[in-house]
């Protein structure tokens, strides 16, 4: 079984989380993109949690080497137009929210002229765009501008019901879809630590085995393919 060390980009919550929890069979160790130079022999991954600050030299060093470049940044991480290596766009790498994500995404034909809304509520420190809510969106064909944001912990205990443990820590979505005689509401609820580590560990072993090429590819598109 081929192993994989991988590098972590970023210094948030997230990218602390996958350094000390991060595991798999395929994975051999977890770095920070920092000490990348330790680690020069046998197949790499890259993780990109970071804000951008990084994101050139990550593009530097993955279009050397050919690495794979997993972008779990949801700030709008700006990419060359042409790459010469696979990067997997993650706007969530939650399992279950992947799933959710995917059955969004085959049923939303089904939808079409039909009227559509979308909300978000996370912890009032959250300033990077909601990525999970913008890719519901675009598969439900809704402009990310109608996306209803929430960031006020008052609303979000009293008319969202997020307990007040949460309120720090905590991501919400609401999709309702309405017509003159029918209204349909999908709602997902995520508090606290959420299961992103072994999550993305299923994402990586999903794609070693994949013989992805230089390009764009989206993680939902690639958990359809594997259901």
């Amino acid at each position: 079984m081929e192993k994989f060390a991988v590098f972590i980009v970023g210094r948030g919550k997230l990218a602390e989380e996958l350094l000390h929890g991060l595991g798999s069979p395929i994975i051999s160790r977890v770095v920070r993109w920092d000490e990348r130079d330790s680690c020069e022999h046998g197949p790499c991954m890259v993780v990109h949690a970071g804000s951008g600050r990084e994101l050139e030299d990550v593009v530097e060093f993955c279009s050397a080497t050919g690495f794979m470049l997993l972008d779990l940044s949801t700030g709008g991480s700006q990419f060359p137009a042409t790459i010469t290596f696979p990067v997997i766009i993650c706007p969530n790498v939650n399992m279950q929210m992947l799933y959710f994500m995917a059955m969004v995404k085959q049923s939303s034909r089904y939808f079409q002229g039909q009227d559509i809304r979308i909300a978000e509520s996370h912890q009032a420190s959250k300033s990077t765009k909601p990525g999970t809510a913008i890719h519901l969106a675009k598969s439900l064909g809704i402009p990310e501008t109608d996306i209803r944001s929430e960031r006020d912990p008052k609303v979000q205990s009293e008319v969202l019901g997020i307990p007040s443990s949460f309120l720090d820590r905590h991501a919400y979505h609401e999709i309702v879809i309405r017509n003159p005689e029918v209204e349909i509401r999908l709602e997902t609820r995520v508090l606290g630590k959420s299961a992103y580590a072994s999550g993305l560990a299923k994402v990586i072993e999903m794609v070693s085995g994949s013989k992805l090429g230089p390009g764009y590819h989206d993680v939902v598109d690639l958990v359809m393919k594997d259901m």
